[in-house]
């Protein structure tokens, strides 16, 4: 997932990336990973240091066309990996010479144009949003998925507020044919009446759906502590968010372990156990305005970092807090549980028949 913007003139523009840059200079010299390489803008930055190396990950395999230009580039200096970020914690590494660990949590223009991965609303055809290492795809859930388990999806993590009639207008019109792109399009528009809003009518649901595809809570959540135990103390924690989801999940994640907490503001100060991080700011950098002029889509990005200074922790916490977005994310083992039960009943039959 990465939110490098390419535009026709070929210049990449990687979201916030003049800050993040200044905030790992003073590490100097030694690995980084780059847990979202996709069109690799800030690899090639960190790389101009000849002191820094890379390891690469991406999910999506089309993301290795472009670590092959780097590969031949920056030779022993640059490693791509086609994995999950949330398996980081089982690269094999010196651990001693890791700097940082970096996330950019968007994604490219060439991501959202291109039409097999069906992001977009604006395409034609058949629902995907897969991006890699998937089980179902937006099509199998729009098609499949029940009512309620639909309007669950939508409204938890789009924000969807109009989710229950637009639940029950797929449940309804999927009895006719399978819904694809353009049909689930309209179908929104029906619910809000073709109303004038400040954003697409879709960009909720289509957010909806990509979070629940490609598992983007569990990733986060999981990439997030694999990170902390494969990095040394003293290395960075860098994540760029475009959702507020996802900057609450982050922002959790390194206040609610850097900060002495009180049960009262008026009882004595405790000293609290398990202090891992050094925030240096509370608050997330921003772009500032010539980036946003030259970069829209980093208008709604913010980049939030630390400084690991302590060690083991279970993290149970941490996933306790985002419970109710993982229950929703899994709803999926449900479907898949019955859709193979389903499965075999069919077959079974069809077998007894014959």
């Amino acid at each position: 997932m990465n939110a490098t913007i390419k535009l026709e003139n070929e210049k990449h523009f990687p979201v916030l990336l003049d800050k993040l840059i200044s905030i790992i200079s003073p590490l100097y010299g030694g690995t980084f990973i780059d847990c979202t390489f996709g069109q690799g803008g800030y690899s090639k930055k960190i790389l101009e240091n000849k002191h820094n190396s890379i390891i690469a990950i991406d999910r999506d395999i089309k993301s290795l066309e472009i670590s092959k230009h780097f590969e031949k580039t920056y030779k022993k200096r640059f490693k791509f990996i086609n994995q999950k970020f949330s398996q980081v914690n089982n690269l094999e590494l010196n651990k001693s010479i890791l700097k940082g660990i970096i996330f950019d949590l968007g994604y490219s223009i060439n991501q959202i144009k291109d039409s097999e991965k069906g992001l977009s609303f604006l395409h034609k055809g058949k629902l995907n949003m897969k991006m890699g290492f998937n089980k179902i795809s937006a099509h199998d859930v729009i098609n499949s998925f029940d009512q309620s388990s639909i309007n669950k999806i939508l409204y938890t993590f789009g924000d969807e507020k109009k989710s229950k009639y637009i639940a029950k207008k797929i449940i309804n019109f999927r009895k006719l044919k399978h819904i694809e792109t353009q049909d689930l399009v309209g179908i929104i528009d029906s619910v809000y009446k073709n109303k004038f809003k400040k954003i697409h009518n879709s960009t909720k649901v289509f957010q909806a759906l990509r979070i629940f595809v490609n598992k983007e809570i569990s990733e986060l959540i999981n990439g997030l502590i694999s990170s902390f135990k494969l990095i040394p103390k003293g290395g960075i924690i860098a994540v760029v968010t475009f959702h507020s989801i996802e900057d609450k999940i982050v922002k959790y994640f390194f206040h609610h372990y850097s900060q002495n907490k009180n049960s009262s503001r008026y009882l004595p100060q405790k000293e609290i156990k398990n202090i891992l991080f050094n925030l240096p700011f509370k608050k997330a950098l921003l772009p500032d305005k010539q980036e946003v002029i030259k970069n829209p889509p980093s208008r709604s990005a913010k980049l939030r970092y630390a400084f690991k200074i302590n060690e083991h922790h279970n993290f149970s916490d941490f996933k306790k807090k985002f419970k109710y977005l993982l229950d929703v994310e899994n709803i999926k083992l449900f479907y898949e549980k019955n859709y193979c039960h389903s499965a075999n009943y069919f077959f079974n039959t069809i077998y007894n028949i014959y």
